[in-house]
């Protein structure tokens, strides 16, 4: 499962087998929280299979999802690098199946190893990017140009079109852009009804560009 995992794309394969060597792998039920921001835990965690969402949360429940994970994904990596305690929440969204592997571990096989060390580098660069951009969206975007960048960034093409693989609730969205349910329920009925996309139990399809702007 290791060489599925995008960090370690293109690794030889005398580091991905130090890497699997060192690798725990559990089963995860949907709905568990593996880690709670603020918990002071030194791993990486590899996704084998499912779906995880990486959220902030208050006292009072109210969530800010960062992002979500699928196969190949990653988390934890920060754990690997300083002492700190974790700086998200991250829960299963999906029954799920992860390899996990410990700081130790982890720094050992980078001694060793130092073309890992390069790719979780270049794997926290591109995270700082995706994070960059959001910010950016959420100072500079409306709530329509918010639902619609999130929409295009999570689609992939299948068949001619590019799909949302991924069952997103309408509370899911509106956790990951910073609005409420009832504005995201309204743009995406409007987006429905003008047949720009299509919403099923469990996916999204844009079926047309979508509008720069409504």
């Amino acid at each position: 499962m290791i060489n599925n995992i995008t960090l370690f794309n293109g690794l030889p394969e005398a580091d991905l087998n130090a890497i699997a060597s060192h690798a725990v792998t559990r089963s995860y039920a949907k709905n568990t929280v593996i880690i709670n921001e603020g918990d002071e835990s030194d791993s990486l965690f590899l996704i084998n299979t499912g779906r995880v969402k990486v959220y902030l949360a208050d006292e009072e429940g109210k969530e800010v999802i960062i992002n979500t994970l699928g196969p190949g994904d990653y988390f934890g990596e920060l754990a690997l690098i300083d002492e700190a305690p974790r700086s998200a929440s991250v829960m299963t969204i999906e029954d799920a199946k992860l390899s996990i592997v410990s700081k130790r571990d982890f720094e050992g096989c980078l001694a060793r190893y130092p073309e890992i060390a390069l790719r979780v580098i270049k794997g926290l660069t591109k995270r700082l990017r995706h994070l960059t951009e959001n910010v950016k969206s959420l100072a500079l975007m409306d709530v329509y140009g918010r639902v619609a960048r999130t929409l295009l960034s999570m689609a992939v093409e299948e068949n001619g079109k590019m799909v949302v693989q991924q069952r997103l609730t309408q509370r899911d969205i509106a956790a990951m852009i910073g609005a409420s349910r009832e504005m995201v329920s309204r743009i995406l009925k409007d987006l429905t009804v003008g047949g720009y996309i299509s919403v099923d139990k469990k996916s999204i399809t844009i079926n047309e560009k979508l509008p720069h702007a409504w």
